[in-house]
């Protein structure tokens, strides 16, 4: 598991049924893109988040694949519409196998 990665989404906590509303999303993570070699000349072996996933009430809202040249501490953000109240639920994937979630709720009003 990648040491200091912290997963970190803003979402409002309310809005009205069939608002688009923005979600800003970033995740702590060093991102080595698996080009630069150490002090010894050894290649840095690649360690990226490769994937990130939100889904509202369990439906797919976003997919994106993240390749090596995104930048360290990724930052994504989207629109997406609500049509009812629920819960949103974000996902990172990295290279070695985990995973980091995080979710939050939104309140029609």
């Amino acid at each position: 598991m990648a040491s200091g990665v912290k997963p970190r989404v803003k979402v409002p906590k309310k809005a009205a049924a069939g608002e688009a509303i923005t979600i800003k999303t970033l995740i702590s993570h060093k991102m080595e893109s698996g080009q630069r070699k150490d002090s010894d000349g050894n290649k840095i072996p690649r360690s990226i988040i490769n994937r990130f996933t939100c889904d509202f009430n369990g439906k797919n809202v976003i997919d994106v694949t993240l390749e090596p040249a995104i930048s360290t501490n990724p930052y994504i953000q989207f629109d997406a519409t609500v049509p009812e109240e629920g819960e949103f639920k974000f996902t990172w994937y990295d290279d070695d196998g985990d995973v980091y979630d995080d979710s939050k709720k939104i309140a029609i009003g």
